[in-house]
């Protein structure tokens, strides 16, 4: 965990001269001076970090295509308004996240080791390393789906891939880290430039905004497929340890949970916008598309490409690989930080790797694996697609259960606490969130 140091201040505007997020809000705030937007604006950039990551980097490849080929499947649908309102149990599930972390200084699942024993604090770090993988094989799709426009074969988009992603090893500090990989999150708005050279019917969306219409004659069974599916990508495990371990490294303290809900606050609202816009990207492409629950990342950039031109296409095919990188970074470094947490190693950002070998060797070593098991021949993706889905259900119960109990435990989070009516919705969402991982492990193995 990073420590706060004292800052020297500018003269001219009485900030810290290092931007960093708590002492540059505490700074600022508690001012008698006033405030003018630029400053507030610096505060808000300085406090983005872990809710922005984690919540941005859900909409991974994987998550993007599904999000298009709804609107494939559905036009301009009811998806639209379900989707902004999926945004309200994202930040209620990752600002507990956040504030357990920032409240106790410790990393969730080392929490899960001490209040639950070894036996539930290994299921989740092992279901949570197999669950990454997997995922993480996912971007590698998107990643090299994207490169493989340009002409490159698929080991050298592999390759390259790979090598960018592990690149981040060269930067120095958490601090300066996490300021590359926001750059990346919020290259995610390519998307709205390409649903806007589609140009979507507002009137349409303006009307399922209130109707929450679907296609006249669907089946009932399908619509539901798909409802489970984009809850599903609304949230994921690897996101509520990221975010927490995320928090400890950026140094957040208790003071501090105000700006943290203000992070998740922004994450959450990119992640719904742009989810919306890929969405109505896909909606564009209704009707002109046929075995749409196969389509994948190739048949989508073509199909672009012949309504649109190419332009669109090389776009959206730039859009999947950002979201691939990023998704990996983040994915990876769940897995690191969770495991290296949980068994108590050196698990720093800040730290160097000799001084952190654990740590990084599987950051490391779990991207090499998701790379070379895309060069596999024959390699079975729909079962693992599958697997991803059981072991994510089977994750995803115990951890939204541990961290409602955790964030309501007085002794523990002390006035940050969950409150009544805190705990009772967070019990609301739990639950729903907890059904709707069930169904999809039902779907996944009848």
């Amino acid at each position: 965990m990073s420590s706060h140091n004292e800052s020297p201040l500018n003269k001219a505007s009485g900030l810290p001269v290092d931007l960093h997020d708590g002492k540059l809000s505490r700074t600022l705030l508690s001012s008698p001076a006033p405030v003018g937007f630029w400053q507030y604006a610096l505060v808000i950039w300085a406090a983005l970090g872990p809710g922005v990551l984690a919540i941005i980097g859900d909409n991974d490849a994987g998550g993007d295509i599904a999000y298009a080929v709804t609107g494939v499947r559905f036009g301009i649908s009811g998806f639209i308004p379900l989707i902004l309102c999926l945004g309200i149990v994202t930040y209620t599930v990752q600002e507990m996240s956040m504030r357990l972390s920032a409240a106790s200084a410790t990393g969730f699942a080392q929490l899960i080791f001490s209040h639950w024993g070894r036996w539930w604090g290994y299921y989740h770090i092992v279901t949570l390393f197999l669950e990454n993988l997997v995922t993480l094989l996912t971007e590698f799709i998107g990643m090299t789906a994207g490169l493989m426009m340009t002409g490159l074969s698929l080991p050298a988009s592999d390759a390259i891939a790979l090598g960018l992603v592990l690149a981040l090893l060269l930067v120095s500090g958490y601090k300066t880290k996490e300021r590359l990989v926001l750059i990346l999150g919020f290259i995610n708005f390519v998307f709205l430039g390409i649903a806007y050279v589609t140009h979507p019917d507002l009137g349409a969306i303006a009307r399922v905004l209130a109707t929450w219409r679907m296609p006249p004659m669907t089946p009932l069974a399908v619509v539901a497929w798909y409802v489970i599916a984009a809850v599903g990508n609304s949230l994921a495990p690897w996101m509520v340890f990221f975010q927490g371990d995320a928090t400890l490294d950026k140094g957040v303290t208790p003071g501090e949970i105000r700006m943290g809900r203000v992070d998740t606050a922004v994450g959450t609202v990119t992640q719904i916008i742009v989810a919306a816009a890929i969405i109505v990207i896909g909606a564009s492409l209704y009707g002109h598309m046929s075995h749409i629950e196969s389509a994948g990342p190739t048949q989508l950039i073509a199909a672009i490409a012949r309504r649109f031109g190419l332009w669109p296409a090389y776009l959206f095919g730039f859009g999947l690989f950002d979201a691939g990188l990023l998704a990996a970074i983040t994915i990876s470094l769940s897995s690191s930080w969770t495991i290296a947490g949980a068994l108590k190693w050196n698990h720093s950002l800040n730290a160097p790797f000799f001084r952190a070998p654990k740590f990084y060797s599987i950051y490391i070593g779990s991207l090499m694996v998701a790379a070379g098991l895309l060069l596999v021949p024959r390699l079975p993706l729909d079962f693992l697609s599958v697997l991803a889905q059981v072991v994510g259900g089977v994750l995803m119960a115990p951890v939204l259960i541990f961290l409602v109990i955790l964030t309501s435990d007085a002794g523990l989070m002390g006035p940050h606490r969950n409150g009544k009516w805190a705990r009772r919705w967070s019990w609301v969402i739990v639950s729903l969130l907890i059904a709707m991982a069930l169904l999809t492990l039902w779907n996944a193995l009848i």
